[in-house]
């Protein structure tokens, strides 16, 4: 989820390795638990589908073999999908990516326990290759993606995330770089923005929202997202917002993507993951909207799918699938999931395991 801050390296790739945080060589500072701000990492993270997560990369990360095995969690959060992977898989080192350094700070204190099997980076995660030849890791046994906003974004009010609560306009992952969704709201010509709420939020009622926001931009520039909501809701006929929840999610959802790129960097970032799996790798990917999980679909069913041409009698070597699907189709969180994490909603969850070498690998 990168957007024009997505097209840059991140703060020139810092990296942190065991407890030091941003490649300073420090520890990680500790916050005690009990500010809001400030709360310990495991107390407001409760990591999706997580049990089938590591179903899925257990083949991969437990087999014996004369070096550990490396797992990439391409999208660190609070850590807590990371730190199941290390307590699971005692013999694994894990690269942890994240573009938000407040995500890396709070994650290296979770994971500090794991010493050297753990080494954090400060990237987006279309920057996977780039950070593994740097790391000297061009292989690796396992990745883990899971998109979408993590609950430490929706929980601090001053990112601007939530659409339930007041705050700037802000919605950048990595707030030390790119535009805020505030500039893209004030800035943007009418037609780019109708495009993006249908595009990234499948909002059936664009132009009326669009209208409604060039109007008040004018009077005066949005920063904050209550008035947002408030023009949002303003705008919307009646039988709108009556169904489908609080009528401003889609809006939100469309100016997260943009400000972050999030669909251009997973453009690149599976098909990358894909290539950087070794042989019996496994990839598993949870999505939490209709956008991401087409584009995952499509990177994972056609590495599974033969290149070769039609009416071949034997199909060569070279024309046969790099992977094999993991999941019938997309897996769903169970119903008991969803009643301890709301979250979990709308999880989708596919893998797939890397079965042949490309031709020239």
């Amino acid at each position: 989820m990168q957007g024009r801050e997505g097209d840059t390296p991140a703060s020139e790739g810092g990296t942190a390795t065991g407890t030091d945080v941003e490649g300073t060589g420090a520890p990680a500072p500790h916050h005690p638990a009990g500010d809001e701000g400030e709360r310990a990492p495991g107390t407001r993270h409760v990591p999706v589908m997580l049990r089938r997560c590591l179903d899925l990369l257990a083949p991969a990360l437990s087999t014996p073999s004369a070096t550990p095995p490396v797992v990439v969690d391409c999208t660190l959060g609070l850590g807590g999908h990371s730190e199941a992977l290390l307590t699971e898989f005692p013999g694994a080192r894990l690269i942890g990516l994240d573009r938000d350094k407040e995500a890396l700070r709070l994650a290296g204190e979770r994971l500090a326990r794991f010493g050297d099997r753990v080494t954090l980076v400060h990237a987006v995660y279309d920057e996977l290759p780039e950070v593994l030849a740097r790391l000297g890791t061009p292989r690796v046994a396992g990745v883990l993606f899971d998109l979408g906003v993590s609950s430490m974004q929706l929980d601090e009010a001053d990112r601007g995330f939530a659409y339930a609560q007041d705050a700037p306009l802000d919605m950048r992952m990595d707030q030390t770089t790119g535009i805020s969704a505030a500039e893209v709201l004030n800035t943007y010509p009418p037609g780019e923005l109708v495009r993006l709420l249908r595009a990234y939020g499948e909002e059936k009622q664009a132009k009326r929202i669009v209208s409604a926001v060039v109007r008040e931009r004018e009077k005066e520039p949005f920063t904050r997202s209550a008035r947002l909501v408030e023009v949002i809701r303003a705008a919307l006929p009646q039988a709108a917002k009556r169904t489908g929840g609080n009528p401003a999610k889609r809006t939100f959802q469309a100016l997260r993507i943009e400000v972050n790129g999030e669909l251009s960097v997973l453009e690149r970032a599976v098909p990358a993951a894909v290539a950087a799996l070794a042989v019996g790798g496994r990839i598993a990917v949870l999505s939490y909207h209709s956008l991401e999980d087409r584009l995952v679909k499509q990177v994972l069913a056609a590495g599974a799918t033969t290149t070769a041409p039609p009416g071949l009698p034997v199909v060569p070597e070279r024309y046969q699938p790099r992977l094999r699907l993991l999941t019938r189709g997309a897996e769903l969180p169970t119903e008991a999931e969803v009643a301890e994490n709301r979250r979990a909603a709308p999880a989708r969850l596919r893998g797939a395991e890397r079965i042949r070498e490309d031709d020239a690998g």
